[in-house]
Order: C-alpha cells, then sequence, then structure tokens
C-alpha cells in the first residue's frame, strides 16, 4: 500500500474489480518515478497518464487535454501543477462513479468504485465545500487549485491522505450511510474530511522544511478540523470531546519514557513513519490550543493567515510559525513555545495549600512508571496554570521555574489547568480532591474541569502519586453526574485499572466489574437503549456507551435486551439492532454466547456490502473467548478474506480478556517471518501490529517473554512502538505491584467480592 500500486474490490456482480491508486508520503514517490523525494525540493508536475479509455484518470490538477494512442487507450494530460513537494503527488486509475457540487468557488467531487453506493459520499461532498469557503476566510488565502477530488478507497494504509486537490481516504473515512452507522462514525467522517483540506494550506501550500517538522502539519491539521467541526457543529460541543480524546492521547503516550519531542530528530528513511503519531498529532495539536488560549484565537489566527502569506509555497520550520505568532501578538512566543517543541514529555504540577490565599506549585517531570530519574528531570516548563476561582479564570499566570508560590482569591474554591487547555497533570491533596469533587456537584467546575480532573487523578494513581482506592473513591462519588464526556471519562479509568488488573486474582477482577456496573446501571436504565428522531448527536453517543458499558460488565437486563435484538437481527430483522449500539450487541452476544453466535457474526460480515457494518463485525469477534473460538478468530488474519489493511481489527475483541491476550502474542511469535514479509519494516503499519500483540500484558515474566523474542531480531522501522509497549507493559507491572493490595482491600471492604 505504498507508492503507485494496485487495489482490489469486488464488483456487484461478484467480479473483482481493480484500481491503480497512489500514496507517496512520506518517502515512496521513489517507487513511482525518479525523483528527489524531499519535502524542501519543491518542484511543478506535468503528469500524463495512458490507460484504457474507459477508464477514469485522476491525478492533482484538472485535465488539459486527452488524445488516443495506440491499442484503444488514451493518453490524458493534467495541467501543470504549482510548485509542491514529491510526497504529494497523486495518480488515481480505475472505474470510478462520482457526485459533483458547485456550492464552492471550483468544482468539488467525491469518487468511489462501482462496488460502492455514490451517495454514501453526499454528506463529505456537501461538508468538502463548506469547508473549503470557511478555510479560505479564515487563512486570508484562495484555494490555489482548479478542482478539489476527494476519492473512497478500497486498501488504504493510513486514514487518509491530504495529496493537492486529490485527497485519498479509507472507504469508512468518506462515505457514510447514516442508515447503518451511528454518531460516532458520522463525527470521525467529519473530523478526517476537515482535518485533510485544512492540509491543503498547511502541509500543501506551505510544506515542513523535513520530517522533523512533520507536526507542523499534522498538529496544525487536527486543530484546524476541531476548530471548524465546532463552528459547523456547535451542538456536538468537540471542544469538550477533545479533552478525553486528543489531550489523553498525548498525554498517555508523552508519559513513557520512550516518547520523543514534538519536533524530533529524522536520520533514516524508516523512522519518518514512526512519528505519526499521537505526539505529531494530538501532542501538537494540544500546543497550538494551548498558544491559541494564551494569546487569544483572534490573535492566534492572524499569526497563522501571516505565516501562511509569507511562506506559500515554500518550506518552514517550526521557528517560522512562532515568529509569525510573534509577530502578531508583540510576545516573546518562541521563548515560550520551544520548550514545548523541543523536549520529550510534560509536568505533573503539586499543589500544596500555604494558608487561606497562597498555594505553593512545584513541576516534575511526569513518567507513567513513577520512576523519574534526577536527570530526566531537568526541564523546566512555561506552565499556564489557567486558576479557575469564584472570581473567573485568571489566564494571566505562568509557573515559569521549578516551584513558586500564587495568590488566590480564597482556597475555599480553586482549580488549575481551566478547561485542561494546558499540557500537564495537576496532583492535588486527597482533601482538596475531595472539596473538588463536591464543588463539581455544585456545578462550580466545566465539563472539561470535570473530566480532565478525573484524568488526572487516574493518571497520577498508575503512576504512584496517589492510592488508586483514592481514585475509585472519587469516581464513586460521580454517580450523579449527568454529562456524556466525563462519563466517558469515568468508564475509560475505570477500564484502565481492569486493564492492568486483567491477569490478577478473579475474586478481584469479579470486584472491579461489579463495582463498574453498580456505577454504570442505573445510568444505563434510566436513559434507556431506544433511539429517535429527537436524540441529539451527544445523546445518542451517551446512550450507546452507556448501554455497551453496563452490558459487558454483567447487567443481566441488558445482556437480555441484546440477545433479543441480536436474535431478531440475526433472523433478517435488520432494524432490530440500532446501529450506535451495533458493537455493543455484537460483543455482549459474543461475550456471553458460544459458536452460534460466532458463526451468526462470521457470516453478517461476509455477507454485509457496507464497510462500517463489516469493520464492526471484525472488531467484535475476539470477544468470543473459548479457545475454539480464539483460534478461529486468529486464523482469519491471515485467511485472504481480510484486507491487510484491516489486520489489526479482529485483534481489538481479543484484547479484552486474559485468554485473547496471550494467544495474540503466540500468534505473532508463530508468524513473524510472514508478518515482516506482509508488511515491511519501512511501511506504517508494522509497528502498530506488534504494540497491539504484546501491549496488553501485566507481568514481569510476560515482559521477559516479549524482550526474549525480540532480542536479536532487527527492530529497524518499529523500534519505537517496540519500546512504548514494554514501556505500557512496565507501568502496569509496578502499578500492580504497588496498589494489588490497596484495590483488593477497597474491594472487599466495598463489599464488591466476598
Amino acid at each position: 500500500m505504498a507508492g503507485f500500486y494496485r487495489s482490489t474490490y469486488n464488483n456487484p456482480d461478484g467480479t473483482q474489480g481493480l484500481l491503480a491508486v497512489s500514496q507517496m508520503e512520506p518517502t515512496d514517490a521513489r517507487r513511482a518515478f525518479p525523483c528527489f523525494d524531499e519535502p524542501s525540493l519543491k518542484a511543478e508536475f506535468t503528469v500524463t497518464l495512458v490507460a484504457d479509455k474507459k477508464l477514469t484518470c485522476l491525478s492533482n490538477m484538472d485535465v488539459a487535454s486527452e488524445s488516443e494512442v495506440k491499442d484503444g487507450k488514451k493518453a490524458v494530460t493534467f495541467n501543470k501543477s504549482p510548485l509542491m513537494s514529491t510526497y504529494l503527488v497523486a495518480f488515481v486509475v480505475g472505474e470510478l462513479n462520482y457526485i459533483e457540487t458547485n456550492d464552492f468557488r471550483v468544482p468539488v467531487r467525491v469518487y468511489a468504485p462501482p462496488g460502492q453506493d455514490i451517495e454514501h459520499g453526499r454528506f463529505s461532498l456537501d461538508l468538502a465545500a463548506k469547508t473549503l469557503a470557511f478555510y479560505e476566510k479564515v487563512f486570508g488565502i484562495d484555494f490555489p487549485l482548479p478542482k478539489m477530488d476527494q476519492i473512497a478507497i478500497p486498501d488504504f494504509a493510513q486514514g487518509a491522505m491530504e495529496n493537492w486537490g486529490l485527497v485519498t481516504y479509507r472507504v469508512v473515512d468518506l462515505l457514510l450511510d447514516e442508515k447503518v452507522s451511528g454518531a460516532t462514525t458520522k463525527e470521525r467522517v467529519a473530523e478526517v474530511v476537515q482535518h485533510e483540506l485544512a492540509h491543503q494550506w498547511f502541509g500543501n501550500l506551505v510544506t515542513m522544511d523535513w520530517w522533523d517538522g512533520l507536526w507542523l502539519n499534522e498538529g496544525f491539521a487536527t486543530w484546524a478540523s476541531w476548530y471548524s467541526c465546532n463552528i459547523f457543529y456547535p451542538e456536538w460541543k468537540v471542544w469538550e470531546t477533545y479533552v478525553t480524546d486528543n489531550l489523553q492521547r498525548a498525554l498517555a503516550l508523552d508519559s513513557l519514557r520512550s516518547s520523543h519531542p514534538i519536533e524530533v530528530p529524522v536520520k533514516r528513511a524508516d523512522e519518518i513513519n514512526q512519528i505519526f503519531d499521537a505526539i505529531s498529532y494530538s501532542k501538537g495539536s494540544c500546543v497550538l490550543r494551548m498558544i491559541s488560549t494564551y494569546l487569544g484565537e483572534d490573535v492566534f489566527l492572524e499569526g497563522v493567515r501571516r505565516y501562511l502569506k509569507k511562506h506559500a509555497y515554500g518550506n518552514t520550520q517550526t521557528g517560522d510559525l512562532w515568529a509569525a505568532l510573534g509577530d502578531a501578538s508583540g510576545k516573546s512566543v518562541e521563548e515560550v513555545m520551544d520548550v514545548w517543541t523541543k523536549h520529550v514529555g510534560y509536568p505533573v504540577v503539586t499543589v500544596t495549600e500555604k494558608d487561606e490565599k497562597t498555594i505553593q506549585v512545584k513541576q516534575n517531570r511526569f513518567l507513567r512508571t513513577g520512576d523519574v530519574k534526577p536527570e530526566e528531570d531537568k526541564v523546566i516548563f512555561p506552565v499556564f496554570l489557567g486558576l479557575r476561582s469564584k472570581d473567573g479564570i485568571d489566564e494571566s499566570l505562568t509557573l515559569d521555574k521549578r516551584e513558586d508560590s500564587f495568590e488566590v482569591p480564597s482556597t475555599e474554591f480553586f482549580k488549575l489547568n481551566a478547561n485542561h487547555t494546558g499540557l500537564y497533570r495537576t496532583s492535588y491533596t486527597p482533601e482538596r480532591l475531595e472539596k473538588l469533587g463536591e464543588a463539581a456537584k455544585k456545578g462550580l467546575l466545566s465539563v472539561e474541569d470535570r473530566a480532565g480532573m478525573i484524568a488526572d487523578a487516574g493518571a497520577l494513581a498508575s503512576s504512584g502519586y496517589q492510592k488508586t482506592s483514592g481514585v475509585l473513591n472519587l469516581l464513586k462519588g460521580f454517580d450523579s453526574e449527568k454529562e456524556f464526556i466525563v462519563w466517558s471519562e469515568i468508564i475509560s479509568r475505570v477500564a484502565a485499572v481492569q486493564a492492568a488488573w486483567i491477569f490478577e486474582d478473579k475474586a478481584v477482577r469479579d470486584g472491579l466489574e461489579a463495582f463498574q456496573r453498580e456505577l454504570v446501571s442505573p445510568r444505563a436504565h434510566q436513559m434507556g437503549w431506544e433511539f429517535s428522531e429527537s436524540d441529539g448527536h451527544i445523546e445518542q453517543q451517551f446512550k450507546a456507551m452507556l448501554f455497551g458499558s453496563a452490558g459487558l460488565c454483567g447487567d443481566e437486563k441488558i445482556i437480555a435486551a441484546a440477545k433479543e435484538m441480536f436474535k431478531k437481527f440475526i433472523a433478517g430483522d435488520k432494524s432490530a439492532i440500532h446501529p450506535n449500539i451495533r458493537g455493543s450487541v455484537f460483543s455482549i452476544a459474543l461475550k456471553y454466547g458460544g459458536k452460534e453466535e460466532y458463526d451468526a457474526v462470521l457470516n453478517f460480515y461476509r455477507t454485509s456490502t457496507n464497510s462500517d457494518e463489516r469493520n464492526t463485525a471484525l472488531r467484535c469477534l475476539g470477544r468470543a473467548n473459548s479457545p475454539e473460538l480464539i483460534k478461529r478468530t486468529l486464523d482469519l488474519l491471515f485467511s485472504g478474506e481480510i484486507k491487510d489493511q484491516d489486520i489489526y481489527m479482529p485483534t481489538a475483541g481479543l484484547r479484552s480478556h486474559p485468554e485473547g491476550i496471550e494467544a495474540l502474542f503466540t500468534w505473532m511469535t508463530e508468524n513473524w517471518d510472514e508478518l515482516v514479509k506482509r508488511f515491511p519494516p519501512q511501511l506504517s503499519m508494522l509497528g502498530t501490529l506488534v504494540s497491539i500483540f504484546t501491549s496488553s500484558f501485566t507481568k514481569k515474566e510476560q515482559l521477559a517473554k516479549v524482550e526474549k523474542f525480540f532480542e536479536g531480531k532487527s527492530t529497524n522501522g518499529f523500534e519505537m512502538s517496540l519500546a512504548q509497549s514494554l514501556d505500557a507493559i512496565r507501568s502496569k507491572v509496578a502499578w500492580v505491584e504497588r496498589d494489588g493490595e490497596d484495590v483488593a482491600k477497597w474491594v472487599k471492604d466495598n463489599k464488591y467480592s466476598a
């Protein structure tokens, strides 16, 4: 799935169709034509494609001319492109259908192969036209190409690729059938489309000088997609989701010793793919969000406009962006921001109270493994404290030394990192945490504050700053919470404890499951699992999440309802399961069922023609945990029935139980040579797979097993993923060793286990 390659799909009549498509980023244009394949060596490209007359030919530009050549073929020549980098060049040849809109200055189209209903591209088409017009206004520069095409590709290693004027997508990230897809899928499609279109300016018009500046592209496109999504769909409240999504993803990866700075030195081609991760995308966008809060959104966007105008058709380094933002704001942006992009990690800020009006604040490097060495704790970050008090939010306070004291209106009520726009964890005393829990109930904290506070407490427990029992008590006190995002974080923090304890004593594991049930079930029953036209976008996701969470931790009423829906659905009543809970119903049926349910889900995968439905089925199969069914799930991986791009999907369910986690690792060791052949290390997927096959372990002896397997093997191309996976295991080993007895006692004292 790199360079100029072949993709296959099934035609409506059952025959196989072929497409020739391209993916040049980062260094695969050289597989397609001889070139100086580096981002700073921009050129103008004139492309001619020779193909059968009946086939559609697409490239970055519009068609200049078409002529007949011998053997009934045609030569399609495209207009000359502006100056651009090789990694953005794109070609597609094949039988394609399209829909078009003239709602934007230049034609906008969505293309798909014949096996797909092209009308499912309507949502992305209309959104693209609106988004392009919006970005023209926000960035102050017209979209410079004569057309904008978006195309669904059946075999695609990434989610999507921003080729200038011809964006390529995985089918599920572009086409949306609202009848069979839930609210979460719709949000994902919107985010991906707006992300790729932001790149048309940030990345394509102005390009990073070298791959160590990848974050300039990805961090900005991520920020812009959330910014525009919030403008178009205010009812989705995406900045709330941002705190539990992008921010937590960045903080999670960056809490590992094996993380890397946002600006990471790149010396070999096989290192480039490894930095397309949560640091470049999520931490990059969090840094931009932090600076936009610090400067104010209008000033931030003025700086962005200056940056784009000054460097159009050229290449930049991070300093060029800081200079433009400094120019627009009159502040020394570079001084403040360099620390965040050039150094790995982030701080934990410990807060103590000196008297009624003063707090003492200290920063130290935060590591999930809880074992920071003095030499790893040298960097002092400029921490924007964002103090929330009874007087509102004070954004002016910055902790720019190891420790300092600050005046607050009153220690009766205060909280740092208001709305969690800052990149750090905050550690409070247990008494203060209890007071914040009370403040949350009184409505003194925003949704982002409540979700972020829970996330911080959970992360600090896993690394030894606080006892896990303290966090479980905090979560227990949130049972009257009403917001989706906060519940989403509560559930994910309980899940983190369960994942670390997955190989521990069954009584404790059952106790944690009983706690989850007590927490989630009443709310799930209260909201119900019927969906109607009047349900808002967030309410749909909320109901679906509670239904799945309660059912998978043993809620009898929900299990019975799910089995009933499943039976009707499999018998042919496709309306029996609402798309929002399809995955949960399948998962519950498989977890509490057997061979019959497994065969039904597998058959659904084989017979459905909708990619989103098929993916749901694949992701759930691994929930079945009998040895025979685990083997059948793993046998699918190389059966030829699953596209290589989707090989990781059946592993999702297997990671939910100890038997599956063990089986995944064994399968990887037995099939290693074939894995490396199918997914060459210099491309992007092997690292992801290594992480999936190893990172769910939690015991010392399991860690040793993984280390032993990779001993003496070349890990070039995935050494970063492997190191991060081993770090993740180490952090769980340390957590359970530290708090094993604490959790067992809490479960017992709270009567969740005998």
